[in-house]
Parts: structure tokens; C-alpha cells; sequence
């Protein structure tokens, strides 16, 4: 079966080919849209992700052509609800593009929902990349940014107190152009994240929901995150929201700009610039490739 054979609009039942990825153990089905084409992502998110009747994944990632990037990314979580980002997800769109000769440059832009991003590529001695840097933007601090209701708009949460089941958190809340809330613990590894999680994600705070990231500080230059994600539950890594707690650890003045963030699937290097900028430099690996039915 040859290209051409793909480049139709597909109708239910039809073949589409797929690469599984996974970036620090954020893993999604990734498919190329240059050659693909999907009708209703929003569904085939949902079959694709599930982990006992599908190929198993976080969500699906289309790699699609864009007018104003070398590629554009957009991102669907396994409940089918489209997020504006995925920094694990950014990472692998650059380094599929890359690898499969959508782009020959080691510096590339990406459109994403939050706006365009550049993407530094690392390769191996196989040619192939292992490590991407992204320049993820400046954080963004204000309610009205995040978003999140109550007043001033104008106004940042860090530290603030918000009740949960009889327990009070102090919250952080970040956006990296999708929702974080920001929570330290003291320890991550014991701490309930399926009960709380949950509960935070769809407070009537968050007009979008939001990414829960729970935090447990190591030294100023360390932290230990796991995540629950918006639309997908507990993931073992979230780019955007280890990119948040960078922001937040240095506003509640306990670590300092830049860390070293393990994550359940593994580490990324985070760092909040003097341009104001955050930066993340972390894996990107193809894990496989095939065809599904849809």
C-alpha cells in the first residue's frame, strides 16, 4: 500500500496509519496529517486511548501542515476534549517531523492552540533526535490569563487557600497557555492524588478545568511532580505543567529558577530564563508504528 492509497478523507472503517510516542512516559498516538486525514478526532481520541481496546495512550496527537510554523500540533486528551498544549507532546511532534523528513532543520517553530513555539533538536549518532528544547513562552500569571474566576482579573494566585473535602491546599496557578494549578506537598509519593485530583481539575474556579500537578520540593534546585492531567486523569509526565511548577516554586520562593523535575515517567530540565521565557529539555521516543482500523 502506497501513500496515495492514505491521502483521501478517511470514512469509518478505513485504515490510518499511526506512530505510538512517548515523552517521559506521556505517552499518545500520533498521526501524520500530511499523508493522513482524520474526520472526527474527538472520537477517534477516545478509541484510540483506551488502553484494554485500543492501541493505549494518553491522547492523540495530528501532525498537520501549517501556514505559519514548519508543523502544526493539535492535541486531543482520551476523553476527546481538546487542550491547548502538551509540552511531552510538543517534543515528539518534533521529533517525528524530524526523523521522517517533514522538516531537515534542528531549529523549527510548531503552531500550537498556545500560540507558536521553537523547538531545538538533539540527535543521536543514529541521526535520529533523542532530546528536544522548547522554548515554552513566559508564564502567564493572572487569573483573567489562567483563566480563573473571582476577582482582581488582573490579580495572581500564589500561595492563595482553597478548600478541598475539609483540607485546605495553598495553590499556585500558572498558565502555559492551558491551566496549572500548583500544589506542594511534603510527600508526593503517598499523597491521593485520584481523590483530590479530580476534585480540583473541575472546581468552579477553573471556567476550563485545569492540570493539578502535586509538588514535592527536594532542594532549591529539585523537585519530585506527579500529575493529574486535565481530560486524562494521572499521567506519568506533563511538560506544561513541570513548566508551571518551575514558575511556581521560584514565586513562593522555594526553589530557584532553574530545576530538575522528576516526573513518574522520568526527568526534565526546566528553566524560567532572564528573557522572561521558560525553557524544558527533555526525551522524545517512537516507541511504534502501525495501522488501525477507525
Amino acid at each position: 500500500m502506497n501513500n496515495a492509497d492514505f491521502k483521501e478523507p478517511r470514512e469509518k472503517g478505513a485504515l490510518v496509519r499511526f506512530t505510538k510516542m512517548q515523552g517521559a512516559g506521556n505517552d499518545y498516538v500520533y498521526v501524520n496529517c500530511f499523508e493522513e486525514s482524520i474526520a472526527d478526532p474527538r472520537q477517534i481520541a477516545i478509541q484510540v486511548s483506551n488502553r484494554n481496546f485500543g492501541i493505549g495512550s494518553d491522547g492523540l496527537i495530528l501532525i498537520m501542515p501549517s501556514e505559519t510554523a514548519d508543523v502544526r500540533m493539535r492535541m486531543f486528551n482520551s476523553d476527546g476534549s481538546e487542550s491547548e498544549m502538551c509540552g511531552n507532546g510538543i517534543r515528539c511532534v518534533a521529533k517525528y517531523a524530524f526523523d521522517h523528513g517533514i522538516v531537515t532543520k534542528q531549529e523549527i517553530t510548531a503552531e500550537t492552540g498556545a500560540g507558536i513555539l521553537t523547538l531545538q533538536l538533539s540527535t543521536g549518532q543514529d541521526g535520529k533526535v533523542g532530546k528536544v528544547r522548547v522554548k515554552m513562552g513566559p508564564p502567564r500569571l493572572t487569573r483573567a490569563e489562567i483563566p480563573m474566576t473571582g476577582e482582581p482579573a488582573t490579580g495572581q494566585v500564589v500561595g492563595q487557600p482553597l478548600n478541598i473535602l475539609h483540607t485546605t491546599f495553598a495553590v499556585t496557578c500558572v498558565s502555559m497557555g492551558n491551566p496549572h494549578c500548583v500544589i506542594f506537598v511534603d510527600d508526593v509519593a503517598g499523597f491521593q492524588v485520584e481523590k483530590y485530583g479530580p476534585l480540583i481539575e473541575n472546581h468552579d474556579l477553573f471556567p476550563r478545568r485545569t492540570n493539578v500537578e502535586f509538588v514535592q520540593v527536594i532542594s532549591r534546585g529539585e523537585v519530585r511532580q506527579r500529575t493529574w492531567e486535565r481530560g486524562a486523569g494521572e499521567t506519568l509526565a506533563c511538560g506544561t505543567g513541570a513548566s508551571a511548577v518551575c514558575a511556581a516554586g521560584f514565586l513562593n520562593g522555594l526553589t530557584g529558577k532553574k530545576i530538575l523535575n522528576h516526573l513518574s515517567g522520568g526527568d526534565l530540565e526546566l528553566e524560567w530564563s532572564d528573557d522572561g521565557n521558560i525553557y524544558m529539555t527533555g526525551p522524545a521516543v517512537e516507541v511504534f508504528s502501525g495501522v488501525i482500523e477507525l
